[in-house]
């Protein structure tokens, strides 16, 4: 019974921590290498705008805000898989 209860701790520390180390990563993308890459992208135009200018005002904050409800909802499921869930 102890086995089972900590192999389930393991898959579901194992599924969070893989979940965030993939938050984690898009959120380093558009938070720098956007940026980073900017002036560069800012040569193709979207809606009218600059799209390095637009990737990194407008963009990193849509993905920010998908981020939180995809994290939010994968580790929901996550923890119902586990057994955590209400």
């Amino acid at each position: 019974m102890s086995q089972d209860r900590s192999e389930k701790r393991r898959l579901h520390w194992e599924k969070t921590r893989n979940l965030t180390i993939l938050v984690l990563v898009i959120w380093f993308i558009f938070s720098f290498v956007v940026h980073w890459f900017a002036k560069g992208l800012n040569e193709m135009s979207f809606i009218g705008f600059p799209f390095g200018y637009y990737l990194a005002v407008q963009g990193s904050l849509i993905i920010f805000v998908l981020l939180i409800f995809y994290q939010n909802w994968r580790q929901d499921k996550i923890d119902d898989e586990s057994g955590l869930g209400e």
